[in-house]
Parts: C-alpha cells; sequence; structure tokens
C-alpha cells in the first residue's frame, strides 16, 4: 500500500461509517430547495452526469437530490439483447472484476479474495450451488443511473439481508481492504432461472443511505446486528429479463452470481470495461 493509498483506506477503519451514512442520506432526502439545488448542480457539473437520458429533465421537478440520483431513464434509453441465451447487463458502470468462482472463492483485487458462503451470509448451502460458477462484480459511479434489472429471467426464491461495514467500494479500497464485498453490509437476491441458481447482490457503501428492492421497498436501513431472511414460496414473483428489481440510495455495487456451467462471459468482458445497462455481457449454456 503506497502512502497515498493509506491516506485514504487507513482512516475508514476509524470512522463512524454508518453515522456518517446517516447524515448524509439526511441530507440527500431533504426536500429544501437550496439544499437540493446545490448538491445536484454539483453532482452534474463535477461527474458529467448526462441528463438528456432522464424521462424527468426538469432539476426542479425532484422532491430531493435522492430523486434526482434515482431518476428513471427515458423509454429507448437502454436496449436489451435480442439473441438468445444472452445475459445483460444489470447496471451502469465499470467492472471491477469478472470471472470463474474457484473452489468457493470469489477475487477481488490484487491478490485479495472473499468467499461466496462469506458473501450470502455466512450459510455454506446458500453459496453451495455457486461452487466452480462465474461472477462479475459492477462499480456504480456518481454519474450512473442507479436502478438494478435483471440480467435473465429469474423467479425470486430467497433475499438475505447481511449486517456490516461500510467501507468505500472505489479502486484503491477494493485493492487495499480484504474481502471488502463480504464485509459490507449487503442485499442478497437469490433466484431460480432456467440454466439454474442465480444471485444479485447488492453491496452498501459509505454514503450509501438505503438499499431497496422492487417487491420490498427499502430494506436497509436500519441498520441491524444479525442476519435477516426472507424466504417466497410458491407465489414468488418472476422478472423478465430487464426488469427493475431494485435500486441504490446513492451508489455502490452488485455482484451477480451463476451456478457451474450455466454461462459464460462476452470475450473483452473483464476488469476495467466500462458497461451500460442492457448490453450483452454473457450467453447461457
Amino acid at each position: 500500500m503506497t502512502v497515498k493509498e493509506a491516506l485514504c483506506v487507513l482512516p475508514q477503519y476509524i470512522l463512524p461509517q454508518h453515522s456518517l451514512s446517516v447524515l448524509l442520506s439526511k441530507l440527500t432526502h431533504s426536500e429544501n430547495p437550496t439544499v437540493k439545488k446545490l448538491f445536484i448542480e454539483q453532482i452534474i457539473k463535477h461527474y458529467g452526469v448526462d441528463m438528456s437520458e432522464a424521462l424527468q429533465q426538469d432539476l426542479s421537478q425532484f422532491t430531493s437530490f435522492n430523486d434526482f440520483f434515482t431518476r428513471e431513464l427515458k423509454p429507448g434509453a437502454r436496449r436489451w439483447p435480442d439473441a438468445l441465451g444472452a445475459v445483460a447487463c444489470p447496471a451502469d458502470g465499470a467492472v471491477s472484476q469478472a470471472g470463474a468462482i474457484t473452489d468457493g472463492t470469489i477475487f477481488q483485487a490484487k491478490g485479495k479474495s472473499f468467499t461466496a458462503t462469506a458473501l450470502l451470509g455466512g450459510c455454506s448451502e446458500r453459496a453451495a450451488p455457486f461452487q466452480n460458477g462465474q461472477f462479475t462484480t459492477i462499480y456504480l459511479a456518481p454519474k450512473d443511473y442507479h436502478r438494478l434489472h435483471m440480467p435473465i429471467t429469474g423467479t425470486l426464491k430467497e433475499m438475505v439481508h447481511v449486517p456490516g461495514r461500510l467501507f468505500s467500494v472505489n479502486t484503491v479500497t477494493t485493492a487495499n481492504v480484504p474481502g471488502l464485498f463480504a464485509r459490507n453490509e449487503r442485499v442478497c437476491c437469490l433466484f431460480d432461472t432456467a440454466v439454474g441458481p442465480m444471485a444479485l447482490v447488492l453491496v452498501g457503501a459509505i454514503f450509501v443511505s438505503s438499499i431497496e428492492t422492487v417487491w420490498h421497498g427499502v430494506v436497509t436501513p436500519p441498520t441491524i446486528r444479525s442476519v435477516r431472511q426472507w424466504s417466497y414460496g410458491s407465489d414468488a414473483p418472476t422478472f423478465s429479463i430487464g426488469a427493475e428489481m431494485g435500486r441504490f440510495n446513492m451508489g455502490s455495487t452488485i455482484i451477480v452470481l451463476f451456478g457451474k456451467d450455466a454461462m459464460q462471459w462476452q470475450d473483452g468482458f473483464s476488469a476495467g470495461k466500462t458497461v451500460r445497462l442492457g448490453e450483452q455481457i454473457g450467453r447461457l449454456l
């Protein structure tokens, strides 16, 4: 770790991560016209947000900064693959990593990794279907669209809220905090699909004020001390490819898991690649 990296990473171990996130949540949900206008304009200017894609382009119509941050896209702003068996990108962002889950282990960065069991709340039975499967980790920057969509059609079977820390998920922190994605608070959504199990893991981070799903609403906050789990039976909802499944109120990371021999990633789909919601990133086997 370089001195510059240390100055970025080490203070995060002692920061009151959840308290800071609660404070920012209050600010980003404020309907005060001055507060929301300042936040929205600064983010658009600093990150170069493309508002031409937004369904609502009149900034004054957003009720809060968070309303702007989770804005809808215009119809047709993203295209979904026509190819049979295509796996679509679930979010705008950049690929942090993609590849095989080797003996239950998922690569993070620079020799660091974590287990699927740890990621999915410490349950080995929950992680077993993903043994020697495939994964990708996609980071959403502040300029990106922050709703998450289904990469393939799936039926919801289980949702798990796992408590944890709220380290940043930027490139520097990811490269230097061991087991980062299995340490941060997260919401794991498990689906049955035509090729077996699929997991979509929504990972929180510092200043991510909440994570929500379309079937449950806000899952976090509140912050909790133990794992919470919801099982869905015969009336479980099925979501088609491209359907919205959740969102980040402020940005973070989504991890996608597939089982063994279920799919393969497209050539060139690897760490560092910029991706857009709906583009084909893999194919089912």
